[in-house]
């Protein structure tokens, strides 16, 4: 069966290539809702380093994805039926199978490659995958669906918070005010719904979202006698080094620090702080298949449904190369996720 991949061949141009995929051994599924991603972005805009771009390109763009099953001789799924894609793909056995490993993630396993960075991602015709990287979903309609792995990613970093932080959580503080920040205040208001929620952000407007959480703070007002038991930073690139180390500041001794935000240079943080309060570092990128069985668990409740529609803004259908560059320019100007229709 031949498939068309559009990839990403240098920043802002794309290309068609042509390869047989095997109908036989895997779900053939057809894209139908995109969400363009910071990383996504990055690649088009030509915001990583050079020898990282030479090495990723040529490459298809785009990890978050919901679709339909076209066929499946694998007997998994019925044709038709609408699905999320896990860009996840762990290393297998002679058999196929994914090793079982209990001391690793499988988002963290040596050897994992990502959809979309270093592989091609689903900017595809169609999308040939293994049964076990595709999870079914009802009642959730696709423009939201196509955001299950962002949602994925803020269960798997909350999940890592729970086993990994101590059970004082009273009160847990977000630095920032954009979207990972707001999925991230919806999966902890939905699992720690008595934990007080704080979020600090540079932006009034954006804060105004965050209607569900305790209390919002612009970071140039943070009260001085702010204490909190844990914290997440998703904020990332120049931001970083400002976040991290309020974090620092503000949390109380042997609290949690999980880091989301990605920053392409090195930030210096105020490491005789951190020794002197105990604090625990923990660093978060990606998600499982268990997170996104989470993620779709909670995108099935109408509460959380109309949290992340307040900040899906839909982009007109996707039908040609003019088309995406139309989509990721008006991702730009959008202030969280942007998702379209993919009829390419």
């Amino acid at each position: 069966m031949i498939n068309y991949v559009y990839q990403l061949t240098s920043p802002q141009f794309f290309s068609v290539k042509y390869e047989d995929i095997d109908i036989n051994k895997k779900v053939i599924i057809r894209p139908r809702y995109m969400s363009i991603c910071h990383a996504d972005q990055r690649y088009y805009q030509g915001n990583r380093d050079l020898k990282v771009m030479r090495e990723k390109l040529p490459m298809a763009l785009i990890h978050e994805c919901c679709g339909q099953v076209v066929m499946d001789k694998t007997g998994h799924f019925k044709p038709g039926q609408q699905v999320v894609m896990i860009p996840n793909s762990p290393q297998r056995d002679l058999e196929g199978n994914i090793p079982e490993e209990s001391t690793y993630y499988e988002n963290y396993r040596p050897g994992t490659k990502f959809l979309s960075s270093g592989v091609d991602g689903f900017m595809r015709e169609f999308v040939d995958i293994e049964p076990d990287r595709v999870i079914p979903f009802e009642n959730i309609p696709m423009q939201t669906a196509a955001i299950t792995e962002f949602v994925s990613v803020a269960c798997h970093a909350v999940t890592r918070l729970q086993r990994i932080s101590h059970k004082e959580r009273g009160n847990i503080a977000i630095w920032g005010d954009g979207a990972l920040a707001f999925v991230v205040a919806c999966v902890l208001r939905s699992k720690m719904p008595k934990t007080k929620i704080y979020v600090i952000g540079k932006n009034q407007r954006k804060l105004s979202r965050f209607s569900f959480v305790t209390k919002t703070f612009l970071t140039y007002n943070i009260p001085k006698d702010l204490q909190v038991d844990h914290s997440f930073e998703c904020v990332g690139g120049e931001g970083a080094l400002d976040a991290i180390n309020d974090m620092i500041e503000f949390i109380k001794p042997q609290g949690s620090m999980v880091l989301m935000g990605v920053s392409e240079n090195k930030v210096a943080i105020n490491t005789r702080l951190v020794l002197e309060k105990g604090i625990t570092i923990i660093g978060c990128s990606r998600s499982g298949r268990a997170d996104f069985e989470s993620a779709i668990k909670l995108m099935e409740t109408q509460r959380i449904r109309r949290r992340l529609s307040s900040i899906i803004y839909e982009d007109a259908p996707v039908r040609t190369f003019d088309d995406m560059h139309r989509a990721f320019a008006d991702d730009l100007n959008t202030p969280f996720k942007t998702v379209f229709e993919w009829k390419a």
